[in-house]
């Protein structure tokens, strides 16, 4: 699918990409609701078009993907309730393979998320993902979300990488999008990030269910 040779940074999403977003769409869509509705006396159907309304009117900024927004503005302890349901944070098969398979070809590995940093804590004890990355940014440290493509400029600044010479890996189309403008240009669109939902069917982007076939092709070059 690649040329590994013209490759020098891999750019990694995290929620959707290496792990399962199932997680973060239980929390959002059941959990959130369920206490929300507990707090203030609503059904959890109730609670959920209340919710639905509020999300909408952030999405794509770096509110939404804040921890210290929403605890504010739902007066509720979101790392708490996090935690409560930290035990369906998972890594994405053959994802550690990938990783590991890149750093032996000398591949530079960042992770590039817009997750806010608690949320990026929590979910780096529960997976080590860590351990198989050079560079961790966040989103929030740059004061832009991805879907910007000013975020990149930012980022570039950061990591000295060559948009020529880099593979960005993400599920969000928007996302992707982005990038391209930029002037990213390998891009490769994940089709099942929540491993509960079916594949998606996406012709827009480069696109893979798992990373198995690229395990093949980095083994060749490690």
């Amino acid at each position: 699918m690649f040329d590994w040779s013209k490759i020098d940074t891999v750019l990694l999403d995290m929620d959707g990409t290496l792990l399962d977003l199932h997680f973060d769409n239980h929390f959002w869509l059941e959990h959130v609701p369920l206490r929300y509705a507990q707090k203030h006396g609503l059904s959890v159907d109730a609670a959920r078009q209340e919710l639905m309304k509020r999300y909408a009117r952030v999405e794509g900024t770096l509110d939404w993907y804040c921890v210290d927004y929403w605890s504010r503005e739902l007066a509720l302890d979101i790392s708490l309730l996090k935690s409560e349901v930290d035990h369906l944070i998972a890594v994405h098969p053959h994802v550690l393979d990938f990783l590991q398979l890149l750093g032996e070809a000398g591949k530079i590995r960042v992770l590039v998320t817009n997750a806010h940093q608690k949320a990026l804590h929590l979910k780096m004890r529960k997976t080590r993902l860590g351990d198989y990355l050079d560079q961790i940014v966040s989103a929030h440290e740059l004061g832009l979300p991805k879907e910007n493509p000013v975020f990149w400029e930012r980022l570039r600044q950061q990591l000295n990488f060559d948009p020529q010479r880099t593979l960005f890996i993400d599920d969000s189309l928007s996302v992707l999008r982005s990038a391209r403008e930029y002037g990213i240009s390998q891009l490769l669109c994940m089709l099942q990030p929540d491993a509960s939902q079916p594949v998606r069917d996406i012709k827009e982007f480069a696109s893979l269910q798992h990373f198995q076939p690229l395990l093949d092709e980095l083994a060749s070059v490690s």
